[in-house]
């Protein structure tokens, strides 16, 4: 991996943060030396994918919310994030608007009251679409990562799920899993 590869943990980004924060990414990119910014391409009710209905548990093309943004670090494209919302949770708030959202978005769903106790992550690997390669500024032929995240409560009820795709050249997937064996 290169100098300008990317380490990214999921769980910065799955608690929400304390009043006065700034939002995940930019922290976990100024952990790193690095300056981590987004922006907003969309934000509002679209029908949903087969697969996000899916794992929100609706019927295929029901509405939901969805936030399109393009994340930056040091100011080069580093990832493209769909994250879908049902519009039960996110109809009326800033989930629903491009406006940025102090201390992101989880930070915002807990104070709705939709609080994440369970996240399951599938990544896949795959060539990009077009707009993606545009977007992302991939070479011809440059795979890409596909990460797919939902975030489940404390009842097993889905509040969201993310979409990302990632340059593969750049990124680096790391977990971190605490294990209570029972021993000690």
């Amino acid at each position: 991996m290169s100098e300008n590869s990317w380490v990214s943990t999921s769980m910065p980004y799955l608690t929400s943060r304390e009043k006065g924060q700034g939002d995940a990414w930019g922290a976990d990119a100024a952990a790193q030396g690095r300056r981590g910014t987004q922006r907003i391409l969309y934000a509002g009710e679209v029908q949903a994918p087969a697969e996000v209905a899916r794992l929100l548990g609706l019927a295929e093309g029901e509405t939901v919310v969805v936030r399109r943004r393009l994340i930056l670090l040091d100011d080069q494209p580093n990832e493209v994030t769909d994250t879908y919302f049902p519009v039960r949770i996110a109809r009326g708030t800033g989930l629903a608007g491009t406006a940025k959202i102090p201390g992101g978005a989880v930070t915002l769903l807990a104070r709705l009251g939709h609080v994440g106790a369970l996240v399951r992550e599938d990544v896949t690997a795959d060539n990009p679409d077009d707009e993606e390669r545009e977007t992302l500024r991939t070479a011809p032929g440059e795979p890409v990562l596909r990460l797919t995240r939902v975030t489940l409560d404390r009842d097993d009820r889905p509040i969201q799920v993310d979409r990302m795709v990632m340059p593969a050249r750049r990124q680096r997937l790391r977990y971190e899993i605490a294990i209570d064996n029972g021993v000690g």
